[in-house]
């Protein structure tokens, strides 16, 4: 099950932006429309389809085979080569599909992220109230039911022209990295959960964000600017600020000694390389796919489903962990569905069943694919930034007359300043920086 990690996004950077090509005229719409005559109808909207992203195709070029600091020139004769002009994608000044501008998108995608984030946060939390006493089933559902839902909406995307017969046969071994990286970090942050306070997972989860600027430097050979860093720096602090006042959470990562938080870092490394991968997956159906977009329900479709494989090898394990007998597992299943469909004669205390929990699936399913979305118009880092901003929200949440929760919370005591901490980081990292366009950025 894909992971609701912390964090607030901020406008990306546009030293680590592609440069996006702008459509040359209508002659070439007149073109494309031309060539699909005579064509069956589904091969023609795929080629239109295809005609209308070729900027961004163009980009994707130039992203997949140039360093991000030194692009420019490359990204201009990338754009020349499909016959377009270059233009910036700085948000606010360069165009994306539609005439739409680049930071426009990015920003509704921001928000998308930050909206749904936070309502995974308060729905995964009363879910559990009538699911107290099957939260592994709850886990369990979630991940076996997203690969049907997945490639469900995959296959009437399919019939409608959006994914390809090459969307399809990409290499798969990237898509078992990718299940294998998200199986193993919910198994080692299941068995770290287990133990660890809930005031200092959130705080542990700000590891999350190191791990990916180190990663994204690594394999993605990005350049980040002093500001840039010290405002991820900034959004972590706030966020250590915001959930440790008031709970005691120092004391309690320090009465389980070391190992457990350990493997709760471990835990959000493994989160951080499985986003560091799509992003790469992304840059490179450029060349896989000839200039093409690969379709965000291929990466999810084909990644759950092997998450799932794995997630069976797993299952004696992961168990063990919630301290379920492997052979009392199908009981226990079986219960949890009973109590899941407040049927039956284990339907006592599981008021709020099946709708707080199918809220929560369906929320939790739109922000894995808002952040994947964000993801691929954006950056890994910029996603994660994005969804630690739903954090101090969600704690905020918490403070009002929710149903079924009881009494409401109290903010905590250093919710204020933690907050303008986490605001000051983020306009720190999306201070812009002045690009020519067509210049190489050396």
């Amino acid at each position: 099950m894909a992971s609701s990690s912390s964090s607030s996004s901020a406008r990306v950077s546009t030293a680590r932006q592609p440069l996006r090509c702008l459509p040359s005229g209508r002659a070439a719409n007149g073109a494309a429309a031309a060539v699909t005559l005579g064509m069956p109808r589904r091969e023609a909207r795929v080629t239109l389809r295809a005609h209308a992203r070729r900027n961004i195709a163009a980009a994707a070029w130039a992203e997949a085979g140039v360093a991000p600091w030194s692009r420019g020139k490359e990204a201009a004769t990338a754009c020349a080569a499909a016959g377009q002009v270059a233009g910036t994608s700085a948000a606010g000044a360069g165009v994306g599909v539609g005439g739409r501008s680049v930071g426009k998108d990015v920003a509704l995608a921001t928000a998308a992220v930050v909206a749904t984030g936070t309502a995974n946060r308060v729905l995964y939390k009363l879910a559990l109230v009538p699911l107290r006493q099957y939260p592994f089933f709850l886990a369990q559902f979630a991940t076996f039911g997203y690969v049907v839902v997945y490639f469900s909406i995959l296959f009437f995307r399919y019939q409608a022209g959006h994914v390809t017969d090459e969307m399809l046969s990409l290499p798969q071994k990237p898509f078992i990295v990718i299940g294998l990286l998200e199986a193993l970090a919910a198994a080692a942050g299941m068995s770290a959960g287990a133990i660890l306070s809930g005031a200092s997972i959130p705080i542990l989860s700000q590891t999350y964000l190191v791990w990916q600027l180190v990663l994204s430097a690594i394999f993605l050979k990005r350049r980040y600017r002093l500001n840039e860093i010290t405002g991820c720096f900034l959004v972590t602090v706030g966020v250590v600020i915001t959930v440790a006042s008031g709970t005691g959470a120092g004391a309690s990562l320090q009465s389980t000694g070391i190992l457990w938080p350990l493997l709760m870092i471990i835990s959000f490394f493994l989160q951080a390389a499985d986003t560091v991968l799509k992003e790469i997956i992304f840059i490179d159906a450029a060349k896989n796919l000839k200039g093409g977009s690969v379709d965000l329900f291929v990466v999810n479709s084909y990644g759950s489903a092997y998450q799932a494989i794995f997630m069976c090898l797993l299952l004696p394990f992961l168990s063990k962990l919630w301290g379920i007998p492997f052979h009392l597992l199908p009981t226990y299943i079986r219960d949890g569905a009973a109590c899941f469909l407040n049927m039956g004669s284990l339907s006592a205390g599981c008021e709020g069943a099946p709708l707080l929990p199918l809220l929560f699936v369906l929320v939790n399913m739109g922000f894995n694919i808002s952040l994947l979305h964000l993801l691929k118009i954006s950056s890994a880092v910029a996603s994660c930034l994005a969804s630690t901003f739903s954090v101090p929200l969600s704690i905020y949440a918490f403070t009002l007359p929710l149903p079924y929760i009881g009494v409401a919370s109290t903010l905590p005591p250093g919710f204020v300043a933690g907050a303008a901490v986490l605001i000051a980081g983020l306009l720190m990292h999306s201070l812009p920086q002045p690009e020519n366009c067509g210049e190489s950025q050396e």
